[in-house]
């Protein structure tokens, strides 16, 4: 496959094992969602302040949260047709990713490829403002991460 997926860890506190399965986690996501392989798409991980100042600035909420996106598909029409298209941004908090982890009683790989398979769909239109809309992206979410034996 042909997908561009640029994976930033600004925390620098992933092991380069858990990036190679995010980014085969995001790679079957795509596949999975029929995205043209020339697609583009970008995941950073960040801490609970940068995090929590995105999210203050483009959805008016003071606090930190796991997992953000930013879709581009709004902006598509302002790249000529021969530029690959651009998915947009997933933005995820380690410090929340962690505790998180420790919550739920599973890995931090497991949360981390979740939040990103999350924020992945939302780039691609998903929505859970209803339950039977969340009940779909969830059972997605669940497929995705079954095919790399990724489970609770």
């Amino acid at each position: 496959m042909s997908w561009t997926i640029d994976i930033y860890d600004e925390t620098n506190r992933l092991d380069d094992a858990l990036l190679q399965t995010l980014e085969n986690v995001l790679e079957t996501a795509c596949s999975s969602e029929s995205v043209p392989e020339e697609a583009e798409l970008s995941v950073t991980f960040t801490g609970d302040a940068q995090i929590r100042k995105l999210n203050r600035e483009f959805r008016n909420k003071d606090t930190a949260t796991d997992v953000l996106s930013f879709p581009m598909e709004e902006e598509a029409a302002f790249f000529p047709e021969e530029m690959p298209l651009m998915l947009g941004d997933i933005i995820i908090s380690v410090d929340t990713a962690v505790r998180q982890a420790e919550e739920y009683g599973h890995s931090l790989e497991r949360e981390i490829c979740f939040l990103a398979v999350h924020g992945f769909l939302h780039l691609n239109g998903y929505v859970h403002d209803t339950e039977q809309a969340e009940q779909q992206m969830i059972e997605k979410q669940k497929d995705i991460l079954h095919q790399h034996g990724i489970q609770k």
